[in-house]
């Protein structure tokens, strides 16, 4: 374009004196924004207020069109409305503008409009600024109540995006009373059933276009449902960080992701049940589910949601989900989930598949912590991923293989690998529901613990017994009590003496017996000694053996656990490849389409180029045709002006010479010839030569008969 001005030049629109503002960021430069359709600049006006500032919206060639100026006037009765400042617009015009679209031809069509101080809803994301609650909620509303009053008046934007949102909230510069917290720009492709067609539609912006219904254009009453709850639903979040830290950059979401099931949905969603209530996120989740614009909420119903809420008030349904705590069954069972993780909410009646859900959805928030090894969390998202596919698509076994795949990635003890085994233990149960003829798999007896032990305990009773009754034995040995009656009675009187010889053969024999008896009591304890230590190897044999089946086992089972997992790597390999194929094959469609549309585009534009060259040197055939017709009949009437000059004079001159001669009757018809005929053009025949004394003569004769025409 070459409109380039400078900052601080001026310009004079309708009888208006008008400076280039500067730009607040780059000192010298003019104060100019680019849109799709145009460069807009600020004007500031030479006598008057910063806030009365003006937008100069100039056009780019495809987008002038002449009907705007139809257009504009139409919109000037919304500019009362609340957030449509914009829609007080003058439109520059050749009748109005002619020396300044002469001088600068790029301004013919350029629209003249208020400037809306403050950032707009683009630079809050774009800068990742997360805001306050109490701002979230009240922008939001202010968009809501927009929204709604347009619906009521059958209005809609039609390109309802983050850059197109204006936020006065945040201006710096002090605004007069009152004024609106947002205000919407780009008016031109706005829906009125009083206003014509635009000549050119556009399919939404990026980020907020939903796609099922981008092929033909956005141009309705319902054109601004789905874009206008991405916004708003944004808006809520921002107060939340995690949501701030995933936006995808120009906008929350990519255009790819809108109504399709992605992370950074359900991270939003959970934001907005989190912090503004379920039906908060209920009314986002009718968006982003709708088949169709008109199944999107009305603003009016986010607008009645959001006049409820308050700063400080906490979750709409909270009263009511603890209620339904209280009325739960004693034996439903307890949620997988965390109850320190404040991300998810479990259901007030859990089931198995809502703790698989929930799980997911948590395990979303948390595939980029610290639970993985950081060599791993490629795998850990991708397989995570997968299994919430196939859990979506109904494979939930195939969805509980990949849980467990993943499970094998994860740190012991992390936050993750609690929500997948929350996940995999829900799919196990739903896919094996508990029954009277399931029984629980036992291990063989001499494998468990318990029989182990057992065995241990019974080992040492035996020992400590056999102890015990030698102890007995040996006191209650013949020996001893022999000792005893050698030296006293019964009757507690001492035995007479014995003679040395017999004596000494008696101590012989009572010695050689006590010996015998020895040898065999030593002979019973090594017997007994011999069965326990037979017996505690016997104990322990059986216990290696155990050992080593339970080893052989485990190794066993880890054996198939890693060709389960060797063949759940090859099957994820081919599927990577697969869909590494498939993500190939759908950038270069998307390329040829691209290139496709801009072919088009630029066939478009060439074809409308050749129009307008057609169309302008018609009108230029037709203004030449139109100015030698005018000269040709310029001429004629200069030339029938010019005899009948003369005509008039030959009829003044005959008056005279009739009243010289007496004959006042023809004198007087002659006057009237004059008069007639004088009064066909009498502008100029008055401004010609003497005729206008002439006629003066003439009228004064015919007002008194007695009156002598002078000798002109």
């Amino acid at each position: 374009m070459s409109f380039q001005p400078n900052a601080g030049d001026e310009m004079v629109i309708n009888g208006v004196l008008y400076r280039v503002g500067q730009h607040p960021a780059a000192p010298g430069l003019a104060y100019a924004q680019a849109g799709r359709q145009g460069i807009v600049y600020q004007l500031i006006p030479a006598c008057g207020q910063l806030h009365e500032a003006k937008a100069l919206k100039v056009f780019f060639p495809k987008y002038r069109i002449p009907a705007m100026v139809y257009q504009s006037e139409m919109m000037e009765m919304y500019s009362e409305s609340p957030g449509l400042q914009v829609c007080r617009r003058d439109v520059l015009t050749p009748e109005r503008n002619e020396s300044l679209i002469a001088e600068h031809p790029d301004l013919l069509y350029a629209v003249l409009m208020p400037w809306i101080y403050g950032h707009t809803w683009f630079d809050i994301m774009t800068d990742q600024r997360r805001l306050l609650r109490g701002e979230s909620l009240a922008l939001a509303k202010g968009l809501a109540a927009i929204g709604s009053g347009m619906e009521q008046r059958g209005l809609a934007h039609c390109d309802l995006s983050a850059p197109n949102v204006m936020l006065p909230f945040f201006s710096e510069v002090e605004l007069p009373e009152p004024r609106s917290v947002v205000e919407l720009v780009d008016i031109e492709q706005m829906y009125s059933p009083k206003l014509d067609r635009p000549d050119v539609l556009l399919a939404g912006s990026p980020g907020y276009a939903a796609h099922r219904t981008v092929q033909s254009g956005l141009w309705s009453g319902y054109a601004d449902r789905f874009a206008g709850a991405v916004i708003i639903a944004e808006m809520l979040g921002w107060c939340d960080p995690q949501v701030v830290e995933k936006a995808w950059g120009e906008s929350y979401f990519d255009q790819p992701e809108l109504q399709n099931p992605c992370e950074r949905y359900f991270i939003l969603k959970n934001s907005l049940e989190r912090n503004w209530g379920a039906k908060t996120a209920e009314l986002f989740a009718r968006a982003w589910e709708s088949q169709d614009l008109s199944s999107c909420p009305t603003f009016g119903e986010w607008l009645v949601l959001l006049s409820t809420m308050t700063v400080n008030s906490e979750n709409a349904d909270e009263s009511v989900t603890e209620k339904q705590d209280a009325v739960q069954p004693a034996e439903s069972p307890e949620p997988l989930v965390s109850a320190s993780s404040p991300a998810l909410r479990p259901p007030a009646v859990p089931t198995a598949r809502s703790f698989v859900a929930a799980a997911a959805e948590r395990a979303a928030a948390l595939t980029k912590g610290e639970e993985a090894a950081s060599g791993d969390q490629d795998v850990v998202n991708r397989l995570f991923h997968q299994a919430r596919e196939l859990e979506s698509s109904g494979n939930l076994s195939g969805a509980l293989e990949v849980y467990k795949s993943a499970h094998h990635f994860v740190s012991e003890g992390s936050p993750m690998e609690i929500e997948l085994e929350a996940a995999i233990r829900g799919l196990e149960s739903e896919l094996n529901p508990p029954g009277p003829d399931r029984k629980q798999a036992k291990v063989p007896f001499y494998q468990s613990r318990k029989w182990l032990t057992s065995a241990v305990v019974v080992i040492l009773l035996l020992a400590g017994t056999a102890f015990a009754v030698n102890q007995i034995v040996a006191d209650h040995s013949p020996g001893k009590h022999m000792e005893a009656g050698a030296g006293t009675k019964p009757g507690g009187e001492k035995a007479p003496a014995v003679p040395d010889t017999a004596q000494t053969d008696q101590k012989q024999e009572e010695a050689d017996r006590q010996a015998e008896l020895q040898k065999q009591e030593a002979a019973r304890k090594e017997e007994e000694a011999r069965k326990q230590e037979e017996a505690r190897k016997q104990a322990e044999a059986q216990r290696l053996q155990a050992e080593a089946e339970q080893k052989k086992l485990e190794e066993a089972r880890k054996a198939e656990e890693r060709k389960k997992l060797q063949d759940q790597y090859a099957v994820q390999a081919k599927y990577d490849a697969y869909l590494h194929q498939q993500e190939k094959a759908k950038k270069k469609a998307a390329e040829r389409k691209k290139l496709q549309e801009m072919y088009q585009k630029q066939a478009q534009y060439e074809a409308y180029l050749a129009f307008q060259q057609q169309k302008e040197a018609k009108a230029r055939a037709e203004a030449e045709a139109a100015r030698k017709a005018a000269e040709a009949k310029a001429q004629q009437l200069k030339q029938k002006r010019s005899g009948q000059v003369v005509q008039l004079i030959a009829y003044y001159n005959q008056a005279f010479n009739a009243q010289r001669g007496g004959n006042i009757e023809r004198a007087r018809s002659y006057a009237k010839d004059f008069a007639s005929l004088y009064e066909q053009d009498a502008a100029y025949f008055k401004s010609v030569g003497k005729v206008g004394t002439r006629a003066s003569a003439i009228y004064k004769f015919l007002s008194n008969g007695s009156y002598s025409l002078p000798d002109v």
